[in-house]
């Protein structure tokens, strides 16, 4: 700041100070706009700022170029001055309108503009009125910026131009240790220069070091599924309209469809191998893998120690269940011999009680004479005691003990008597029910399998009952298909005419185990009857089984040990062995050649008839 005063005045006048007054200020000014285009036209024709051409057109160019923007550059022309318009293809428009910097981002104003001022810049008749010269070249270049806004001024062919820009730089990165270290400065600027092509709207960001997983799947999955607009209609090597003919047009169509669809996949292949290649080197990708390894076998190692956890519980609840069996187990066992114990007691005091009321019943008979009235009634009464002593309970032992104590002789006596005809009662009823039964069960079971040969009942009679006892001793148990065997057996054999089923034979086979003693034995004496009959030779009543046959000493039952020495002879002396039969009759002792060679005889006739219903039951059973 400078303080300046005013001269003294003249009539000796007091000066008086107000304010300091500041010193100038130099201010640097660049023209831009209008005014850059101004002070640019007035250098160039080397003109002053107050000239002005009023008798030319170029007043309107001036005013006109002074309404461009700042971002239109006003680049040096020199080197476009030798474009070949015939090489239209090969040319960059956006250079040749002078927006070689902003390409792809200018707007359709922008293009509108620059194409505006290279028209009044270059355009042959604005240089004649400016007082140019205008040669051959120039009319060629105009030609390339009339040229360069046909494709640039058009969406579709500016688009069509953009997707095969000169200066976009196509290379992919490749694996190396230097894409590794240096991810995301290789791979950023890369998916950055390609996200234009993209339709979908925004491109995810590559990212950084902390992103997190979701938004690292985010971007490889929009990248993986990448959808360009890129099109490559522009490097068509003929043009459609050119074609004479419509077959000819159609066909320049073809191959040029074909060469855009063979670049198309290229691209593909392109930004495929593009993606693939940083996900290789994406040191992310080698972290969350790592990350998700890790939590897998957290989880593999917590599920294990869950199972062995649970396997362990389900151990401990076993040996307690099992501890806890076992005590009831023991528990119960305690019980029952305590039970059994009990039981055993009240049983050996009953035993005792009863034996001593059986000894006072005895005692008391025999003190009686037994009650009889000469010496073979007395043994009959004796062996009627015993009977008593077995059949009646304890109660009515004691009962009959005291009636015959406190009666007299006589009157005992008839007590007695009484008591033993009232037993054999009883006992004959049990008989007689458990036999009524018996045959109430049989003809139940027989019952139900009736009809056969001529309509009658499938009753066994005698001959047939037999031929079943034969043929389950033939077909011991493990014959294969045993029933049926028997069965074909009987029916092959039997003179009844009555078919007998497998069903039939195991309902007889059983109701023949379940009759008593008596009654098998009845059975057997019937059968072996029969078969002395048969051979003419006189019965033998005190034969009481079939396997004990003997017919005045010529016939006798082989043994077990006869039959195994037999066998063991057979296999020993072959049939071509001289003499064979007597070294047989000498090795099996106490049988003659004759029985040897009979016995023979009968095994190789059951064997036989065994094989026969063996194979007939075989061949029922094929379909």
């Amino acid at each position: 700041m400078t303080d300046v005063y005013l001269p003294p005045s003249l009539d000796d006048d007091q000066t008086e100070v107000y304010r300091s007054i500041p010193a100038s200020l130099v201010i640097k000014v660049e023209p831009v706009g209008r005014w850059f285009e101004a002070r640019f036209k007035r250098q160039h024709h080397r003109t002053s700022g107050s000239f002005r051409d009023s008798g030319q057109d170029g007043g309107d160019d001036s005013e006109s170029m002074s309404e461009e923007e700042d971002n239109i550059e006003d680049e040096d022309d020199s080197h476009l001055q030798g474009l070949d318009p015939s090489e239209w293809k090969s040319q960059d428009h956006y250079a040749v309108l002078g927006l070689g910097k902003l390409r792809y981002k200018a707007t359709d104003d922008e293009v509108k503009k620059a194409y505006k001022r290279k028209v009044l810049k270059h355009h042959p008749d604005k240089k004649k009125a400016r007082g140019e010269q205008v040669g051959e070249d120039e009319h060629k270049f105009f030609t390339c910026i009339t040229r360069a806004y046909e494709i640039l001024g058009v969406v579709t062919k500016r688009r069509a131009f953009d997707s095969v820009d000169p200066l976009f730089n196509d290379d992919v990165p490749e694996v190396d240790d230097d894409a590794k270290e240096n991810f995301y400065e290789v791979f950023t600027e890369v998916f950055d220069r390609n996200e234009r092509w993209s339709r979908k709207k925004p491109v995810p960001k590559l990212g950084f070091e902390n992103s997190t997983w979701d938004e690292v799947d985010n971007f490889y999955e929009f990248w993986y599924d990448f959808d360009s607009w890129r099109e490559f209609s522009y490097l068509d090597e003929e043009e459609k309209e050119k074609g004479e003919s419509r077959e000819e047009r159609k066909w320049i169509e073809k191959q040029n469809k074909i060469a855009r669809q063979k670049r198309k996949k290229e691209e593909v292949i392109r930004i495929r191998a593009l993606v693939d290649n940083a996900h290789a080197c994406d040191p992310r990708i080698k972290k969350f893998r790592e990350e998700e390894k890790k939590r897998k076998a957290d989880e593999k190692k917590a599920k294990q120690e869950a199972i062995k956890a649970l396997a362990l519980e389900k151990e401990r609840e076993k040996l307690a269940a099992e501890e806890a069996a076992r005590l009831a187990k023991q528990k119960e066992e305690d019980e029952a011999k305590a039970k059994a114990l009990a039981a055993k007691k009240e049983k050996e005091a009953q035993k005792k009680a009863k034996k001593k009321v059986k000894k006072l019943l005895r005692d008391t008979c025999k003190s009686h004479d037994y009650y009889a009235e000469n010496e073979e009634q007395k043994i009959k009464h004796m062996q009627e005691v015993e009977m008593l002593c077995e059949q009646l309970s304890l109660t009515r032992l004691s009962a009959l003990n005291e009636q015959l104590q406190k009666s007299s002789e006589e009157a005992a006596k008839v007590v007695f008597q009484n008591e033993i005809k009232s037993v054999n009662e009883e006992i004959e009823k049990e008989k007689q029910e458990e036999l009524r039964k018996q045959r109430d069960a049989q003809a139940a079971k027989e019952g139900g399998g009736s009809g056969g040969v001529g309509g009658r009942g499938k009753e066994w009679n005698d001959s047939d009952t037999k031929l079943l006892i034969k043929a389950v001793n033939l077909f011991p148990a493990g014959t294969v298909q045993r029933y049926e065997v028997i069965a074909n057996y009987i029916n092959s054999h039997s003179t009844s005419g009555i078919t007998r089923n497998a069903k039939d034979v195991i309902n007889k086979t059983k109701t023949l185990q379940r009759l008593d003693t008596s009654m098998k034995e009845e059975v057997n004496k019937k059968a072996f009857d029969k078969f002395e009959q048969s051979k003419h030779k006189p019965k033998k009543e005190d034969v009481s089984a079939p396997s004990e046959r003997f017919a005045n000493g010529e016939e006798k039952p082989w043994t077990a040990d006869e039959q195994k020495r037999l066998e063991q002879a057979l296999k020993t002396f072959p049939a071509q062995t001289p003499e064979r039969w007597d070294k047989i009759a000498e090795a099996v002792p106490n049988r003659t050649k004759k029985e040897c060679m009979k016995r023979y005889k009968d095994l190789v006739t059951m064997i036989k008839a065994k094989k026969a219903a063996q194979e007939q039951v075989a061949k029922s059973k094929k379909p």
